[in-house]
């Protein structure tokens, strides 16, 4: 089989390949094209991995017919490129235009309502699009799914991702991903589904303290604009049970967070307008990114050795057989060697999953979400061989 990588020398679409050509991989694949417009990523990162799968593409995405070109013949395309650079529309339709399945890792929402319009569409060419596929969007889903799966009834559904670091503190603010998607986490408003209908809430809202076990402890979890409480609401299985309330909240590590919130205070939460210097005008997000990549390569001595530790988690309350209960699962993600090599290794990961289960099993054409296309049991078998740790509890 062969899979094509758009954006794929970024840090996600990096780590997918990597685990593509890992010993994890449950599909014969006979080829990966790797696109991206940084030819020496590109070459960095098949060197590394000296695998003669790998075939390097250069791509301009502006490009229609080269983007037509990178689709042609392949199996699945796998859209790495950031949401927020505002190509996903023209990848997904690309995707369609080819008949090749197609995921995407998602974020933040902005384009989930109208991929999911295009669901006929996509139906009728036959082709498969299951969208936000990383971890969160992505795992988060299936992790619902699972939650509902054990409920009769559902009265809400709250969703919640926390991030640590544990090691000596960084004097460097390296990001956890895209500086453009946790800017727009923090300074963006975000839909959350409460008293059975999507609602409006502002910027760093909703804020919930939750006592987790260490390393994470007492958190601090704030609403954040993502796709999840756009779909899994309205997800056959889910809403027919009644749910009234689903929020996705966010918590990063506590001096990350203190960072993130001063840039917003200084304006850089509205990235995308441009501001003048000396007669030449420049966007805020080319500025900031330019400034944190310079700090990090000039202080890369500087910064420490940090274990990473995550957990994401739902929390289901409703009735079973008539009795009130309420359902827990979580996955784990401990420091582990494995990851070494990953920015981030959920992520990346779980795009990897995605796409290799569509090409394992039966395809569903359509526009999809995972909590819709995606077997828990078999989802959660490949997260498992990846270390991930799930765990799962009912409280009557």
């Amino acid at each position: 089989m062969m899979i094509t990588l758009i954006g794929g020398a970024g840090f996600m679409g990096a780590g997918i390949v990597r685990d593509l050509v890992s010993d994890r991989a449950i599909v014969d694949i006979t080829a990966i094209r790797l696109c991206d417009a940084a030819r020496d990523k590109m070459e960095a990162l098949a060197a590394e991995l000296g695998d003669p799968r790998i075939e390097l593409v250069d791509l301009d995405v502006t490009d229609a017919q080269a983007l037509a070109s990178a689709m042609t013949g392949a199996d699945i395309c796998i859209n790495c490129v950031p949401t927020l650079l505002g190509f996903q529309m023209g990848i997904f339709e690309a995707a369609l235009s080819a008949k090749v399945a197609y995921v995407d890792l998602g974020g933040l929402g902005t384009f989930t309502v109208k991929q999911l319009a295009e669901h006929e569409r996509f139906k009728a060419a036959g082709v498969t699009a299951v969208i936000g596929v990383g971890a969160d969007p992505g795992m988060s889903n299936v992790i619902c799914r699972a939650v509902a799966d054990q409920l009769d009834e559902i009265d809400k559904i709250n969703l919640y991702w926390a991030a640590e670091l544990v090691g000596d503190e960084n004097p460097v603010l390296v990001p956890p991903y895209s500086v453009s998607t946790v800017l727009a986490e923090y300074a963006h408003e975000s839909t959350q589904f409460y008293d059975g209908k999507h609602v409006t809430c502002p910027p760093m809202s909703g804020r919930e303290v939750l006592d987790l076990p260490e390393p994470w402890g007492r958190c601090e979890f704030m609403h954040s604009p993502h796709s999840e409480q756009l779909t899994v609401p309205l997800a056959d299985g889910i809403k027919e049970k009644g749910i009234q309330e689903f929020s996705w909240k966010l918590h990063l590590p506590h001096r990350e967070h203190e960072a993130w919130v001063g840039l917003v205070k200084a304006g850089f939460g509205d990235f995308s307008e441009p501001v003048e210097v000396n007669g030449t005008k420049v966007r805020p997000l080319d500025v900031l990114n330019k400034v944190i990549e310079r700090n990090i390569k000039a202080n890369q001595d500087k910064i420490p050795a940090q274990d990473s530790h995550e957990i994401h988690f739902a929390i289901g309350r409703g009735r079973k057989n008539g009795e009130a209960v309420t359902v827990t699962v979580e996955v784990v993600v401990e420091p582990d060697p494995l990851y070494a090599p990953y920015v981030d290794a959920c992520t990346s990961m779980n795009g990897s999953i995605a796409a290799q289960l569509i090409l394992k099993n039966s395809k569903k054409p359509g526009v999809w979400a995972p909590e819709e296309y995606f077997d828990v049991a078999q989802y959660f078998l490949e997260l498992e061989r990846r270390k991930f740790k799930i765990s799962s509890r009912v409280e009557r």
